[in-house]
């Protein structure tokens, strides 16, 4: 299991953006140094935003897995910024859907009321877990997104998914090479949620 539990860049005094997500933000099947994260924290510091960028994510972690560990990163990193990226692995299960709304919901109330904003990632599955399934759990990111008035990051892979090259040969994660396409989708989204620099 690959797990990223350590700062990108350890900067004393920064500001922290906390990332807790799965496979996608974990560097599966690449460098650390060449995934999006990383190259997040090049990126904001090429823009002279003082953040350290805090990447918490695990392959194969659930919301149930995120629920769990997040007290514990609010206490210790007391971030500015929480991207949760999280509930791919649920709907690849087949987990209720109800479950994984729960989930994700007490994980936006707690991120929020320790200060943080948050960044929600939309997550998609294939259309084979059956029509009704499927919907239900594409709207549960937007749902959330509307109740909490947060920002909703678009699905990560949207564009590249069907993209040669782009793709791993499990046809699940991307790779290096599609880093940089997904650090632009997140930067879009994460831009305005940014102090100012200096």
């Amino acid at each position: 299991m690959l797990c990223c539990l350590l700062p990108v860049y350890a900067v004393a005094d920064d500001a922290t953006i906390v990332i807790l997500g799965d496979s996608l933000s974990a560097a599966y099947g690449m460098e650390r140094s060449e995934s999006w994260p990383s190259l997040l924290q090049q990126r904001l510091e090429q823009h002279g935003h003082a953040y350290r960028v805090f990447n918490s994510s695990i392959t194969g972690e659930t919301t149930q897995g995120g629920l769990t560990r997040l007290p514990r990163l609010l206490r210790q990193q007391e971030p500015e910024i929480v991207i949760i990226e999280l509930g791919g692995n649920d709907g690849l299960r087949g987990l209720p859907i109800e479950v994984t709304r729960s989930n994700l919901s007490t994980m936006i109330e707690q991120s929020l009321a320790a200060g943080a904003k948050v960044l929600l990632t939309e997550m998609r599955i294939p259309p084979n877990y059956g029509q009704t399934y499927t919907e239900k759990f594409n709207g549960t990111y937007t749902g959330l997104a509307a109740q909490y008035d947060i920002v909703l990051l678009p699905f990560l892979l949207q564009d590249i998914a069907l993209e040669p090259g782009l793709m791993q040969a499990d046809g699940i994660h991307p790779t290096a090479a599609a880093q940089p396409l997904i650090l632009e989708q997140v930067w879009r989204e994460l831009q305005p949620l940014l102090s100012s620099p200096g």
